[in-house]
């Protein structure tokens, strides 16, 4: 899928040296008091002399696990139907699913949309840019920037899926942040020189070249007219965006994601032109979707005939988000023997078969210990491709490599690019660490639904042509183990989107053949790499080689100043725009530039958040009285009233029919401040933070809290596959979206996304929990609880499909 970044394989393998010339970096944001201990020799940095890689062997924490077992390199015999469930445009009886709703403001004051914010930037801009829809933006900045990108395409003909830059404006995208200044780390300096290794990854080098051998489907543009518009809620006010203020003063007014997105803007247009109309749900009728996906449709990644239109595929269009114009209501089928999830922690081992029957992954990565099939599960041995030897070996050689890194304590949260099965996040969880993973649906199509079904967290994402849908500077540590991404080329712009959502201070793991191998390819891709990052002002921490698994890690860390950005000789990557608002992430696309980071001690990402778990409880320093809160109060006590709100949850639920120890992926579809997720911590469950896009954007304050989270658009389908979540937890969500698009759509994509035997509950005012109650009751879901007086609904789905299928659309 992604572009290999790996070379012939003529030459003899080697550990890379690395020169750095930066001082030691101030450590403004280092763990104060316990940081894990370790037995590595890190690089030590002198002015201008080569630094020694060190060899790391890890000493394993101290922790409770099971011994995996050892596979051997052939996949298992595999069931009579293996081979035919895995080819994905075999099952039309299946059913195309929809995507529905977003979610509207929570803020009882006013706040700001982020369509607003969007709309800002582009009013700012509109002497330089043509306002046009986000699918014309893509065809346009294609063709603006055509005989350009020839001369590009030229020097870099070697990466066969290599992203086209979209010349689009950075004030077309984002919205003013004027209040970002910067601390202080001094510029370094970094160059390679290698050693030799040994000859073990030239297969793999093959393979990887080509497995990204992807045959590019023609022609573009998003067709997805929008849906409906946003009204604002009662007693909600809409005002334009405000920067935040200089001095430590926060911004009044709460800015949302659906300011900055055209798209929504577009939505906006045609809901005021066109008007809303009334829904019945009364005796609905449903069917199966008629898709070529099947079992695993995924109406807004799987949307052929918007991808069949797409005029380029070299930034991976065809893996971004194309949502239908009207979300499904149709169903997706079942696979053919379905069974109940196995429960977590047997789930990270094994899974069932036929829950995900794709045996493709098994034939080409078994022998890296990824995944095997074994009769009737598919067994995952903990391996990945820099990793063969399992994860948690893996993950104790990147801490050793540099300390600083304190899993579980200083490292809470990360971003794991190119996840695979997502082992690596699977093991985490052993460290006390939470990893946001993220992989395409490619021709590794199930690596996100085998980790979503071993109980790991993972979205089906690409680094494309547009923003990740997170905040800048929220990820302690961004990870990539031969993620294939090419970091290095047309101006570094992926590599800048990982600096927007890196926090200042924050690591960036590289474990990749550049790293360590002497062939022609990595040399020069080192090469490139160095003078990226030395222009980015990223530190290069370490380079250590790992003698088990034979391959090594670059760590580097972004800087907590901006004295080296003002010291560059070269203004390049560019400083952004003040206009460009970098955490504007909902249908943003990239731009090839540095954002400065934070000076003002008062500011967010000024300073480390506060030692995990400790973060959790604690309201950010950022989050000051001056600024009202979501509900009305000073921001830091309605922080602390609302984590004291959901302290009960666990046993109020408990009293309504869920049952705990069936739970393991959940999802509060409209998180506020995280409270709902962090009242569930002693359990073993993970929460998925949904913020809407047209709410407050509070999704820094849940990241700043140790917890992750995501922007949607509830009017839209989710980005992951079916029957992924144990538990969806709706407050006042349905009433709100219902303001903005239809409800029947969104019902059909929480059934989506449900497992059968997974729990919803629903907390709104009675009207809507009682079409939401009728739509279910029409989809065979148990009501376990319902109590319109104390505006409570817990249902559970069951396995009931409709015969009938819909007609192709």
């Amino acid at each position: 899928m992604f572009s290999s970044q790996t070379q012939s394989d003529e030459e003899s393998i080697a550990t890379r040296t690395a020169i750095d010339t930066s001082e030691n970096t101030n450590n403004d944001f280092s763990t104060t008091d316990d940081s894990t201990e370790t037995t590595t020799t890190t690089t030590t940095k002198t002015t201008e002399e080569p630094v020694e890689i060190t060899t790391v062997v890890p000493k394993t924490e101290e922790r409770k696990e099971t011994p995996t077992a050892v596979y051997g390199d052939n996949p298992g015999h595999l069931p009579e139907d293996a081979i035919k469930s895995d080819d994905k445009n075999v099952n039309n009886d299946a059913n195309k699913q929809q995507s529905a709703v977003s979610d509207s403001q929570i803020s009882e004051e006013s706040s700001i949309t982020q369509k607003e914010q969007v709309s800002a930037i582009q009013e700012a801009s509109v002497d330089n840019v043509e306002k046009v829809s986000e699918p014309e933006k893509v065809q346009q900045s294609t063709i603006e920037a055509s005989e350009e990108n020839k001369k590009a395409e030229e020097e870099i003909t070697k990466p066969q899926d290599v992203r086209e830059s979209k010349d689009v404006s950075a004030a077309e995208n984002q919205e003013q942040n004027t209040g970002q200044q910067q601390q202080d780390v001094p510029s370094f300096n970094t160059e390679g020189s290698k050693n030799d290794e040994d000859e073990a990854n030239k297969e793999q080098l093959r393979e990887d070249k080509g497995e990204t051998e992807e045959q590019q489907s023609s022609q573009v543009s998003k067709e997805a007219s929008e849906k409906k518009n946003e009204k604002q809620n009662e007693g909600e006010e809409t005002v334009k965006p405000k920067a935040e203020k200089k001095g430590g003063k926060a911004k009044k007014a709460w800015s949302t994601q659906a300011d900055q997105s055209q798209k929504e803007k577009k939505r906006k247009k045609g809901e005021e032109s066109s008007g809303g109309s009334e829904e019945k749900v009364q005796d609905q009728k449903w069917s199966l979707c008629n898709v070529t996906a099947g079992a695993d449709y995924i109406p807004c990644l799987d949307n052929e005939k918007a991808i069949k239109k797409l005029r380029s595929t070299k930034h991976f269009e065809h893996r971004e988000r194309h949502c239908p114009e009207e979300g499904p209501t149709c169903l997706v089928s079942l696979p053919k023997g379905y069974k109940t999830s196995i429960k977590w922690p047997n789930s990270r081992d094994k899974i069932w078969y036929h829950n995900v029957p794709h045996a493709k992954l098994a034939e080409v990565k078994g022998h890296q210990n990824w995944v095997k099939l074994t009769g009737e599960f598919l067994t995952f041995p903990g391996g990945g491709t820099q990793f063969i030897h399992g994860a948690l070996h893996y993950i104790d050689f990147l801490q050793q490599a540099e300390a600083g890194i304190a899993w579980g304590k200083h490292t809470r949260v990360i971003l794991d690019v190119g996840c695979g099965v997502g082992s690596f996040g699977g093991y985490l969880f052993d460290r006390d660490v939470i990893a946001m993973s993220l992989a395409p649906k490619d021709e590794h199509e199930a690596q996100v639904q085998f980790a979503l079904e071993r109980g790991i967290p993972a979205i089906s994402a690409v680094m494309g042509s547009q923003r990740l849908p997170f905040p800048n500077g929220v990820f302690d540590l961004v990870h990539c183990a031969r993620c294939r991404v090419p970091w290095h080329v047309e101006g570094g712009k992926l590599l800048l989107e990982l600096n927007r959502v890196l926090r200042p201070g924050g690591y960036f793991a590289w474990s990749a053949t550049p790293v360590y191998q002497k062939l022609a390819e990595d040399v020069q891709i080192w090469k490139d790499m160095t003078a990226l990052t030395k222009a980015m002002c990223w530190e290069l921490v370490t380079i250590n080689k790992d003698e088990l698994n034979h391959v090594g890690a670059a760590i580097y860390r972004k800087p907590t100043s901006n004295e080296c950005y003002e010291q560059r000789e070269k203004n390049e990557p560019p400083l952004c725009k003040d206009d460009d608002d970098p955490n504007a992430a909902w249908y943003v696309p990239l731009q090839a530039c540095l954002h400065k980071v934070p000076v003002n001690k008062v500011e967010r990402g000024a300073k480390w958040p506060e030692v995990w778990p400790k973060r959790l409880q604690k309201a950010p320093y950022w989050l000051n009285n001056s600024q009202v809160g979501i509900y009305g109060k000073p921001a830091s006590k309605d922080f602390v009233e609302d984590t004291e709100r959901w302290k009960n949850t666990i046993d109020e639920l408990s009293n309504i029919g869920v049952t705990w120890s069936n739970v393991r992926n959940a999802m509060d579809m409209r998180a506020v401040y995280g409270g709902f997720a962090a009242a569930l911590r002693e359990l073993p469950i993970w929460v998925f933070n949904i913020v809407n896009i047209d709410a407050p954007d509070t999704l820094p304050i849940i990241y700043e809290r140790g917890l992750f989270g995501i922007y949607h658009d509830w009017c839209e389908s989710f980005s992951t596959y079916p029957r992924t979540y144990d538990l969806l937890h709706a407050d006042k969500l349905f009433s709100k979206i219902k303001e903005r698009c239809k409800i029947v759509p969104v019902i059909a994509e929480v059934d989506r996304i449900m497992r059968p035997g997974g729990t919803l509950i629903v907390r709104d005012e009675s009207s809507t929990l009682s079409e939401v109650e009728t739509l279910l009751k029409s989809l065979h879901w148990e009501i376990v609880y319902s109590k319109e007086q104390e505006s409570l609904l817990c249902a559970k789905k069951g396995t009931w499909r409709p015969k009938s299928v819909a007609s192709s659309s």
